[in-house]
């Protein structure tokens, strides 16, 4: 009795392996449609990529770091990893996301990033204080608002770094870069300090005049850029190990 031939099953697994895609292809297209848009919106801002410099004010949700993760490492500073940390920070940084996604004027002005030690907010000069002045725009109060309830619900600390470009106080009441970004970090720290809600030591300013622009002040949109303030959510221990903050 002569004996059946067999052909080979190996279509078998690629067929399955094909459906296998299929379902999933199409579980991740249901999860997708109903995810909310506000939802899809912060997701799609947090994941992009560090070269994306769009924006006629300057990178838009970039910016760097000054002390990178290497040097925190030399200098000692201990990198916590674990989850409450990150979710922490991806908490703060969304927040301040959403507010930027809803104005287009601080789309184009600001930007945003986070390390191992905390969440840094930039903006520009002429999106929060007055020309030449250290008054503080109604938008800026909106930012600091945020910045308040941020301090409130979160163990962090804030600093807020000032930076003037080069020219950027002629003409107004102020004699030289260092005593306009002094005056405007010293403002936005004492609206914030100011409400009583917090402790006012976790509030710290600095004033950096113009000795660390973000770009070379050859064209009027790099110097626009270079004038900003800087809020710096940290771990209240990133002081106390000589970071440079």
């Amino acid at each position: 009795m002569a004996r059946k031939k067999f052909h080979g099953g190996s279509w078998k697994v690629a067929y399955a392996d094909f459906v296998t895609a299929m379902m999933a292809f199409f579980l991740l297209m249901w999860i997708l449609n109903i995810v909310p848009p506000e939802t899809k919106q912060v997701l799609s801002t947090y994941f992009q990529p560090a070269s994306d410099t769009s924006g006629p004010g300057g990178p838009v949700m970039i910016l760097d770091v000054n002390a990178n993760t290497a040097d925190r490492a030399v200098r000692g500073i201990p990198k916590p990893d674990d989850a409450q940390s990150r979710s922490q920070r991806f908490e703060i940084a969304s927040k301040f996301k959403r507010i930027i996604l809803d104005n287009p004027e601080l789309m184009s002005q600001s930007g945003l990033s986070s390390d191992e030690t905390g969440v840094l907010l930039r903006i520009n000069n002429s999106a929060m204080f007055a020309p030449g002045s250290a008054q503080l725009t109604p938008q800026a109060r909106r930012v600091l608002d945020e910045a308040l309830g941020v301090l409130k619900e979160y163990n962090m600390d804030l600093l807020v770094r000032g930076h003037a470009a080069q020219q950027e106080h002629t003409g107004g009441a102020f004699a030289s870069p260092w005593e306009l970004s002094g005056a405007r970090a010293a403002a936005a720290a004492g609206y914030v300090s100011a409400s009583g809600a917090i402790i006012s030591t976790r509030v710290r300013a600095i004033s950096y005049g113009a000795t660390r622009p973000l770009r070379p002040e050859t064209t009027q949109e790099n110097k626009v850029t270079n004038g900003r303030v800087e809020l710096y959510f940290h771990r209240p221990d990133a002081l106390n190990f000589g970071s440079g903050l």
